[in-house]
């Protein structure tokens, strides 16, 4: 199995892909570019996903590093390079547009946002974090002219799918079909722009099946990327109030670990592994209490899929024909 394994572990982590390419740690930036969303603005809705803090799943930006009310993106990189060069040795950053939906919002704005921090000498790219409905023409095309602008940079672009079962689509709100998705993701492959997609694990009503249903969807795709992100429950959300109501409950470490196991055996062995967990905020995280210790969960799964002979891909059985085209 030691042919399998990247950089001691036993999937292809972003790390790995990082060293590979790079040959040095990279380190993530989240920044908040100051944009909403269309299922808080009325646009389609105004409540939002039913598990979306109030902050967007912003909490961790470098922008809570800085006491001003809105930093600019030059700001807070430098404050985010500040911070991660105190704990590590970091060189190079990637620039991530993480809360809300970073393509949502007037042309001449996602400009000068996109610009400002790709401009930074020390990023050597940008991620932003978006909806598939939120990809028009006219930010398709912005994406283009920027990789044209910054030709030794990449631009990513994060998808949050979170699931494709259509029962679980209405539950927590995403506010569009599945076929917006795979729209979005010709335009993307049209335009050769890597995709990270965020599927959530052990959302109400799904089971193991429909969880490896997703796994099985996603690998329809040349996606560059994908986060398994585990189910948080955040105050003051809805979906609080229905956990609250025991109306579901969220995954036990074991089974969480259980599930992630089976997901990367299952998924693309060329699939970056950009997260497989996750840490929601100590201040507003309800359930569950476990996940908390984000680095006791990856020691326990890299412990576990050891002691399994498990690695990414062990499960995994290409379509003989081809990837999925829209």
């Amino acid at each position: 199995m030691e042919h399998l394994r990247w950089n001691g572990k036993p999937y292809y982590s972003l790390d790995s892909y990082f060293r590979s390419v790079y040959g040095e740690k990279i380190y993530k930036i989240s920044l908040d570019g100051g944009f909403t969303c269309p299922v808080r603005d009325g646009s389609i809705s105004d409540k939002g996903c039913i598990f979306c803090s109030a902050g967007g799943s912003g909490e961790f930006s470098a922008a809570s590093l800085l006491s001003s009310e809105r930093p600019s993106i030059s700001e807070q990189i430098a404050a985010g390079k500040e911070f991660i060069r105190s704990k590590y040795s970091g060189n190079h950053f990637v620039a991530y547009l993480q809360p809300y939906t970073n393509t949502y919002g007037p042309i001449d704005r996602l400009r000068a946002v996109y610009t400002e921090a790709l401009s930074d000498k020390d990023i050597i790219g940008l991620s932003i974090a978006t909806r598939p409905d939120c990809l028009g023409p006219e930010v398709l095309s912005l994406l283009e002219e920027m990789r044209m602008a910054f030709p030794q940079k990449f631009i990513w672009i994060e998808l949050g799918l979170q699931t494709i079962h259509p029962a679980t689509i209405r539950y927590i709100r995403r506010g569009y079909d599945t076929s917006v998705f795979e729209a979005a993701m010709h335009s993307l492959m049209g335009l050769h722009i890597p995709v990270i997609v965020h599927l959530i694990l052990g959302l109400p009503g799904e089971d193991r099946s429909m969880m490896l249903s997703n796994i099985e969807y996603i690998n329809t795709f040349p996606i560059f990327g994908i986060k398994l992100q585990l189910l948080h429950v955040l105050k003051d959300t809805d979906l609080a109030s229905d956990y609250a109501a025991r109306k579901f409950d969220v995954l036990t470490r074991d089974e969480y670990i259980d599930i992630v196991i089976d997901c990367l055996e299952h998924l693309s062995p060329d699939t970056v592994i950009h997260r497989v967990t996750g840490d929601g905020p100590k201040s507003i995280l309800i359930a569950p209490a476990w996940s908390a210790n984000k680095k006791g969960v990856l020691n326990l799964l890299h412990s576990e899929m050891e002691s399994r002979g498990s690695y990414q891909g062990r499960l995994y059985l290409p379509d003989p024909a081809g990837f999925r085209t829209v």
